[in-house]
């Protein structure tokens, strides 16, 4: 029997597939489409995103395939008025590696995600479609439309705005459709050197707006974004080449012909819905299929990655026999909330946006603010965010980055480095944490990465005893980070959460909740005695 199957192979389901099957389940990923699509669509990932995908890795793949988001070049009549930058100044720190998201194709991104995938022997399905779900109680017996039908241990909708799951569910959708805020979309091409593509070119007038966004990793094609054309009675058209061309002609004042070419035309209506429960027995929803928004601050792809990598590592826990059924309830717990978020956000960064290009050098820029990365989303009022901290730091918070050596060789690392995989993580600062980490570590084996952090001129004779995870914090960046005053213990969740934050006092705390994430276990003597000098030998 399968472990999970996730239906739809956008970027969520995707990510959950590599999640999962990096985690040893067996996951089967099946999608209606008869063919992988070559939409470019979302235009990529934001910085929280490329932290997960670094974990999962193939971030070099998407950095390597993609381009920096481009300037801003608004313009009225015709003419160019205003030039933005909405990143400028801002730059990598030592506790968030990405200042800035990725441009890259949403087909390109799928392809780099479906690699990772068949490198751990899964294929995407295509030309399947779900049109039953049974709820066994122990098992989904899931029904397609050829006829054939599957049992799995839980299913996993993924499959966008239209989900078929969710409505095989029964779960409402409830929210609002802005019929009068209407664009059409498309990939277009456009004669080379006709328009700069160093730049994301924007026109806004009185009559309407264009907008052309150049698709990395290609020669001429474009991302193309417009207000309709209507009609005598004010209704919006159907998006056609001809009607690209005629508003493109418009609004940029270049001969229609220098657009050669418009391919997946679509019409885009403003949708702010939310499901509003994510989970009905062993059948979870994600993504899209969970909840729609404005596109404003590009959320939609990012928020459905991020769910996908919450939800993988509590999955594969439950299935594995490590936690209980309980967790999986915090899936919804902490993911809705944020959706709710999301939704708020985009919807005011929208009115922002519209309220801007009436202006004469206003653009999406406007969409853009600190909180669209997605790097100050944590999750402090989760039942897994145990009382604990009280700096700036918190338990339920992303885990920050810092430079580290590997304390044995001397060897630069990070502790995103020490993050990745499917693990959970023991930060112990200071030499009263060696008890917690001991214990960590015997009572958990591989499920627990134990690891002693080394203070900036703490390091001297057998500190490469403490074992090969030890790091040495040299510049003190890890303890700046994580607002270290005393010795400290930091659980840290496989979605690179906080989860607790203890003083040496609070050892208990800390078995328990390590019980709670990975069954409570006794130690075992021998990786006890092989963390007291790395070697096994006590």
């Amino acid at each position: 029997m399968t472990d999970v199957l996730i239906v739809g192979a956008g970027p969520t389901g995707l990510t959950l597939a590599c999640d999962l099957a990096r985690r040893g389940l067996t996951v089967r990923i099946v999608d209606r489409s008869p063919a992988h699509p070559r939409s470019s669509r979302s235009k990529g990932p934001n910085p929280r995103s490329l932290e997960v995908l670094e974990d999962l890795g193939v971030v070099e793949a998407v950095l390597a395939a993609g381009s920096a988001p481009l300037p801003m070049r608004k313009y009225r009549d015709g003419v160019a008025v205003a030039d933005a930058d909405p990143h400028a100044g801002s730059a990598p720190t030592p506790d968030a590696p990405y200042d800035r998201g990725r441009l890259i194709a949403q087909w390109r991104l799928e392809e780099i995600l479906r690699d990772r995938l068949a490198g751990y022997g899964v294929a995407v399905e295509t030309d399947t479609e779900v049109v039953g779900l049974t709820d066994g109680g122990t098992s989904v017996t899931v029904a397609c439309a050829d006829g054939s039908s599957a049992p799995a241990r839980y299913v996993v909708g993924c499959d966008g705005a239209h989900s078929r799951v969710r409505k095989l569910l029964g779960i409402p959708f409830d929210g609002e459709t802005a019929e009068e805020q209407v664009m059409v979309c498309g990939d277009v091409e456009i004669t080379p050197g006709v328009l700069d593509r160093g730049v994301w070119h924007q026109w806004f007038d009185e009559d309407g707006a264009v907008m052309l966004c150049p698709i990395p990793g290609t020669r001429a094609g474009w991302w193309f974004q417009a207000g309709p054309e209507r009609d005598a009675d004010g209704r919006p058209l159907a998006p056609t080449p001809d009607g690209f061309r005629r508003l493109f002609a418009r609004h940029t004042r270049l001969p229609a012909a220098r657009l050669t070419e418009a391919t997946l035309l679509s019409t885009y209506r403003v949708n702010v819905r939310m499901a509003d429960r994510y989970r009905a027995g062993r059948v979870l929803l994600a993504g899209d299929a969970a909840h729609v928004h404005a596109i404003a601050g590009g959320l939609g792809m990012n928020t459905g990655i991020q769910d996908a990598f919450n939800l993988g590592w509590k999955l594969a826990q439950v299935v594995r026999g490590r936690a209980g059924e309980e967790l999986l309830d915090t899936y919804e717990e902490e993911r809705l909330p944020v959706a709710a978020w999301t939704l708020d956000l985009t919807s005011d960064r929208l009115r922002a946006t519209l309220e801007a290009i009436r202006r004469p050098g206003g653009g999406l820029d406007s969409a853009i603010t600190p909180s669209t990365n997605g790097l100050d989303r944590g999750y402090r009022w989760s039942s897994l965010a145990r009382p604990g901290g009280g700096g700036a730091l918190r338990s339920g918070d992303r885990a920050p980055d810092a430079p580290c050596a590997v304390a044995a060789t001397g060897e630069p690392t990070r502790l995103f480095r020490t993050f990745a995989g499917p693990h959970l993580t023991v930060l112990g600062f200071g030499a009263g944490t060696e008890q917690a980490l001991r214990e960590a570590a015997g009572a958990h084996g591989d499920a627990v990465r134990a690891v002693r952090v080394y203070a900036a001129g703490a390091m001297g004779p057998g500190t490469a005893a403490a074992g090969p995870d030890a790091l040495h914090d040299r510049d003190g960046a890890a303890r700046a980070a994580y607002g270290i005053g005393r010795d400290t213990v930091v659980v840290v969740r496989p979605d690179n959460h906080v989860g607790l934050i203890s003083d040496t006092e609070g050892f208990d705390d800390v078995r328990r909740y390590l019980g709670v994430l990975d069954g409570a276990r006794e130690p075992d003597p021998m990786s006890v005695a092989g963390m007291v000098d790395g070697t096994g030998k006590g």
